[in-house]
């Protein structure tokens, strides 16, 4: 029951990163976004949720995994039904940030869970590559389902469709999924993990800005910049750790 859950919760986060490339053409329409916006509902996703797990993955080795994995799955709602109701751009976004933090606390604390609870290593090896082919069989799901949905009621179900499966998940993990901590919680790198999101953010925003703005136009080079300096900076801050911990 409990690879179950999990399995399910990364199917969701698998499913929200590729489902979304179908609808882009109906959101394009009825919101009237061009290419470059539609390319930030994507990636706004897709971003938080690459930056934050390591983060998620510390905080829920110290307060405790299922209740960050619950967390997880309310802000996971919270997201959908807010991708459901934008009436544009920026409202989408925002959604779909929400969606990618909700996410960033799925991923890792999933197979986290899977695995304390797993103790025979054989088992833990097969629990281990079922959760794997879940998550594959959602990104490639992801195309198939999204437009089967679209056909039918048109994109905003897309994150509708979330809402009982979660309601679900969340029910059944509060009555099957016992609580657990790391004995030897790592601590949370606050700094390495702003510098990274300001790292890959930066460079997103010039991947998607720049053909627009100019390659060498003041936002590119500002930005060029920032990437140098949070690169160099993080470089540095992955350096102290290493000594702190030989």
């Amino acid at each position: 029951m409990v690879l179950a859950i999990c399995c399910t919760s990364i199917f969701l986060v698998g499913l929200d990163t590729t489902v979304v490339n179908v609808a882009l053409p109906s959101i394009g329409r009825e919101l009237r976004l061009g290419v470059r916006e539609l390319e930030w509902a994507v990636d706004a996703y897709t971003l938080v949720l690459a930056g934050l797990l390591i983060t998620s993955g510390a905080l829920a080795d110290r307060a405790g995994r299922r209740r960050v994995f619950r967390l997880g799955l309310v802000l996971f709602a919270i997201g959908s039904a807010g991708c459901a109701l934008a009436p544009g751009l920026e409202a989408l976004v925002a959604a779909r940030v929400v969606q990618g933090v909700g996410g960033s606390m799925l991923s890792p604390v999933a197979l986290a869970i899977v695995v304390s609870m797993v103790t025979d290593p054989r088992e833990r090896a097969q629990a281990i590559g079922i959760w794997a082919a879940v998550f594959g069989l959602s990104m490639a799901a992801g195309p198939v389902l999204g437009g089967a949905l679209i056909t039918g009621l048109g994109w905003r179900l897309v994150f509708w469709a979330n809402l009982p499966i979660i309601a679900v998940v969340l029910a059944l993990t509060v009555a099957y999924v016992p609580e657990s901590r790391s004995p030897r919680p790592r601590r949370l790198d606050l700094p390495g993990q702003a510098l990274l999101v300001v790292l890959i953010g930066t460079v997103v925003a010039v991947l998607i800005e720049g053909p627009r703005a100019g390659w060498w136009s003041g936002f590119a080079i500002t930005a060029y910049v920032v990437i140098a300096l949070a690169l160099m900076i993080f470089t540095r801050v992955l350096s102290l750790i290493h000594i702190d911990r030989p």
